[in-house]
């Protein structure tokens, strides 16, 4: 009930109060986050919980999946405004095990609006059928489709103009790419980060 939330929020604020009473003046002061979150919708994955953060530690955006698209003005609104006017200078992509959107993409029923918004996923999960072929089960070759869309976000961040803009004036920008396991609350490099000089090969073939 929203009752409930006003009240949880009301023992968190005296909470912080409490502990630090300089807290909520200094973060209203000024936003000057390190990090640039690009994740899922998904309640399980909230960015600056899972990654240790306090609030004003990372900029967050999110959607079903994950997903990147190169026309999505939300995410290229964030993601410029993260880049020219928060200086920020680690950007991660990060998806999960487990995704429900990553499931969606790979079954044979409608969903809605989601088929439109997840069709990146379908196109990894064609351009890769052979290689996810060879998983154990079906919920291990989901795993890998969750981290080759986050590969592929990664790459398609890197092309963005906004960031080759920046990469251009020599802004010391890096993107990453991790993968959250819901079962054990890790967080894991894909080893597949980039920065200026450096372009990724695209996880689709």
């Amino acid at each position: 009930m929203l009752t409930d939330l006003i009240d949880r929020n009301q023992r968190w604020s005296d909470a912080r109060h409490a502990e630090d009473p300089d807290y909520f003046r200094r973060l209203a002061a000024q936003q000057a986050p390190e990090f640039f979150w690009i994740g899922c919708s998904d309640s399980r994955v909230p960015a600056n919980v899972v990654a240790g953060l306090d609030p004003g530690e990372v900029f967050v955006h999110r959607n079903v999946a994950n997903v990147v698209h190169s026309s999505d003005m939300n995410l290229l609104s964030a993601l410029e405004f993260a880049v020219d006017a928060l200086n920020v200078r680690e950007i991660i992509v990060c998806g999960h095990y487990g995704c429900g959107g990553v499931k969606a993409a790979t079954e044979d029923m409608p969903h809605g609006l989601a088929d439109h918004w997840l069709e990146p996923v379908r196109r990894l999960a064609r351009a890769y059928a052979v290689d996810l072929a060879r998983s154990d089960s079906d919920e291990a070759r989901r795993d890998t489709l969750a981290e080759l869309n986050v590969v592929e976000g990664v790459r398609r961040v890197s092309e963005t103009p906004i960031l080759q803009r920046a990469w251009r004036r020599r802004a010391e920008i890096r993107v990453h790419g991790l993968i959250y396991g819901l079962k054990d609350g890790r967080l894991r490099d894909l080893d597949c980060s980039t920065g200026p000089g450096h372009f990724l090969k695209a996880a689709a073939r």
